[in-house]
C-alpha cells in the first residue's frame, strides 16, 4: 500500500503531525519502534506553557503562544472525536520565586519579554499577598511569582492516547516495533525499510526524537539533537488543592502532585538519582509545605530532545523533496501548532513562514 505521508515516530510530536495530516484527509502511516523508544512523553511534565519561552528567539515565543491559543479547540475536538479527555485546563500558570533574588531575575525576564512582544505578552509579576489568594498553601519563602493567563496543563499520556486513537479513526495506520533502518528514493516517493517490513510513501516526516540524529543523514538533513535527562516525582492522590500549575509543581485531575523540572547532561542514562530527587522534593516542600505529609509513590527519568540553542528545529530536505524533520522538547505545548499549522504545511509539501527561523541555518550563523 502507498501512503501520502509516512511519519517516523509515534510519540507526541509524530502523533500530533499525523493527526493533523489525517484531519486533512491524507492517508498516513506512523512507524514506531515501540516501548523500547526513549519516549519523551513518559517524562513530559504536561505544561502548555508560554511565559518565559522564546527569550532570544521571538519566533519561538510567538509559536508557543499560537499553540496555546489553539489548544482549547484542539483538545475539545480530540475528545469529541475519540472520547478521550486530555485533562487540559487553562487556568493560567505561575513561576514561583523563592527568594528576592529569584524575584528580581524573573521580573527582569518578564520585562525583557514585554519589551519584545508588547502588552499582548500578558505575563505579570504578582507579590505574595495577591498570590496566596490564587494558590492557598504557599510556603513562607515564596515572595511572589510571575503569572500568565495563556498558560495551562494537560495529561501527556491521555493526549498521546487521544492522538493515536484519532489517527486510526481518520483511516491512518500505526505499526509498532517498526524501527526504521533505511529511507531511499523510490520513483516519485520514498521507500522506508523497517524491522517490520518496507513501506512506500509520497512524503516522509522524521519525528523520531533523538533517533532523528541518525535518520537525518539518510535524506540529506543534519539534525543536531541531544538528550537532556529530567526526573519526575509523583505523590499519592489527595483532595484537589488548585487547578493552576506552577513550572515545578502541578496537580493532576486524579489528585496526584507531579514534582519536577530537573536538567541533567547524562547522555542516554535513565537512572533516577537520589540527589536530584531530594532537590526536587525540597524545592516542592519549600513552595508548598503541605506536600511534606504526602507519600511519594512513583519516580522516573526521561530524556528531552534538545537542540544546541534549546529551540525547535523544523526542516525540509533539499536533496529529498517531500522529506521533513520535526524536532522539539515541548511536545505538549506545541501539539496544537503541530497539528493545526505545521501539518497543513507538510501536506502542501513546503514549510512556510515563520518556519524558516527554525531551520539549522540559525545554528550555522551562531557557530560563526
Amino acid at each position: 500500500m502507498n501512503y501520502d505521508t509516512i511519519v517516523v515516530g509515534g510519540g507526541l510530536v509524530g502523533a500530533a503531525v499525523a493527526h493533523g495530516l489525517g484531519r486533512l484527509g491524507e492517508k498516513v502511516l506512523v512507524l514506531d519502534e515501540g516501548d523500547v523508544a526513549f519516549r519523551a512523553s513518559r517524562g513530559n511534565f504536561g505544561l502548555v506553557w508560554v511565559q518565559s519561552k522564546g527569550e532570544g528567539m521571538p519566533e519561538y515565543a510567538r509559536w508557543s503562544r499560537h499553540s496555546a491559543d489553539v489548544w482549547p479547540d484542539f483538545s475539545e475536538e480530540l475528545q469529541e472525536q475519540t472520547g478521550v479527555d486530555t485533562a487540559y485546563h487553562k487556568a493560567g500558570g505561575v513561576h514561583l520565586c523563592l527568594s528576592e533574588e529569584a524575584w528580581e531575575r524573573q521580573s527582569a525576564l518578564i520585562k525583557r519579554m514585554h519589551n519584545v512582544h508588547g502588552s499582548d505578552y500578558g505575563a505579570v509579576m504578582i507579590k505574595r499577598d495577591e498570590l496566596i489568594k490564587m494558590l492557598p498553601g504557599i510556603g513562607p519563602e515564596v515572595v511572589g511569582a510571575s503569572w500568565s493567563p495563556h498558560d495551562g496543563h494537560a495529561s501527556p499520556l491521555y493526549l498521546l492516547r487521544a492522538l493515536h486513537e484519532s489517527i486510526t479513526r481518520f483511516g491512518g495506520a500505526y505499526r509498532n516495533e517498526a524501527r526504521v533502518e533505511n529511507i531511499e528514493k523510490d520513483g516519485s516517493g520514498y521507500r522506508v525499510t523497517t524491522a517490520a517490513g518496507s513501506f512506500k510513501g509520497a512524503k516522509v516526516v522524521l519525528a523520531a526524537g533523538l533517533g532523528n540524529r541518525k535518520l537525518g543523514p539518510l535524506v540529506g538533513l543534519e539534525v543536531p539533537v541531544f538528550p537532556q535527562k529530567g526526573q519526575i516525582l509523583v505523590t499519592e492522590r489527595t483532595e484537589m488543592k488548585f487547578s493552576m500549575p506552577t513550572v515545578f509543581i502541578r496537580q493532576t485531575d486524579e489528585g496526584s502532585f507531579l514534582l519536577g523540572d530537573s536538567h541533567e547532561d547524562a547522555g542516554f542514562d535513565l537512572t533516577s538519582r537520589t540527589g536530584i530527587m531530594a532537590d526536587i522534593a525540597t524545592r516542592a516542600i519549600r513552595s508548598f509545605p503541605f506536600l511534606k505529609d504526602l507519600r511519594l509513590v512513583r519516580s522516573w527519568a526521561a530524556l528531552r530532545v534538545m537542540s544546541p540553542d534549546g529551540f525547535p528545529i523544523y526542516q525540509q530536505s533539499d536533496s529529498h523533496p517531500g522529506v521533513f524533520s520535526v524536532n522539539c522538547h515541548s511536545g505538549v505545548t506545541l501539539a496544537g501548532a503541530h497539528a493545526r499549522t505545521l501539518a497543513p504545511m507538510i501536506a502542501r509539501g513546503r514549510l512556510e513562514e515563520p518556519m524558516s527561523a527554525f531551520s539549522t541555518e540559525r545554528l550555522n550563523v551562531q557557530a560563526h
